[in-house]
C-alpha cells in the first residue's frame, strides 16, 4: 500500500514537474515578425481587406504564447498562399471592437472569412497543413 502510493506521488509530482517546463518555454517564446504578405486588420480597414476574397483572420494578442507560437505557422501559411486567399491578424489588445463584433472569447482563435463573411472558426494551435486544406475547401 505504501509502495503504490509513493510509486502515485512520484508520478503527480513528474507530471507538475513537466507541465511547469512546457509552461516555462511556451512563456519564453519570442514574438515573431509578420511575413510580408501577412494582411494587418484594423477596425477601419477589416471590411475592405475581407471583401471579395478569402481570407484566414487570426485574432491573437502579444501577452498570449500560443499565439505566440502560431505565428510562424501563421507566416508559412501566408508564404503559400496565391491568388485571392489572404492572411490577416487582428490584435485584440488594440482592437477589442472586432474581437467583441466576432465573439472571440478565447486566443488565438483563427476565422476564415470568404467575402466578408464567416465560414469557419478555430481555437488554439493549429497545423500549417490543417490551415491549408481549410482554406482551399472554401477558395
Amino acid at each position: 500500500m505504501q509502495t503504490t502510493l509513493i510509486i502515485i506521488g512520484l508520478l503527480v509530482a513528474t507530471i507538475f514537474i513537466f507541465r511547469f517546463i512546457a509552461m516555462a518555454k511556451m512563456k519564453n517564446t519570442p514574438l515573431v515578425a509578420d511575413h510580408a504578405k501577412v494582411l494587418t486588420l484594423t477596425e477601419k480597414n477589416f471590411q475592405q481587406q475581407t471583401k471579395n476574397k478569402v481570407v484566414l483572420v487570426d485574432f491573437w494578442a502579444t501577452w498570449c504564447a500560443p499565439c505566440r507560437m502560431m505565428a510562424p505557422v501563421l507566416n508559412d501559411v501566408a508564404s503559400e498562399l496565391n491568388g485571392n486567399s489572404h492572411v490577416g491578424k487582428v490584435d485584440i489588445q488594440q482592437y477589442q471592437q472586432l474581437a467583441n463584433q466576432f465573439k472571440v472569447r478565447s486566443i488565438p482563435t483563427l476565422i476564415l472569412f470568404k467575402n466578408g463573411k464567416e465560414i469557419n472558426r478555430f481555437v488554439g494551435i493549429k497545423s500549417k497543413d490543417f490551415l491549408l486544406k481549410e482554406i482551399a475547401k472554401v477558395g
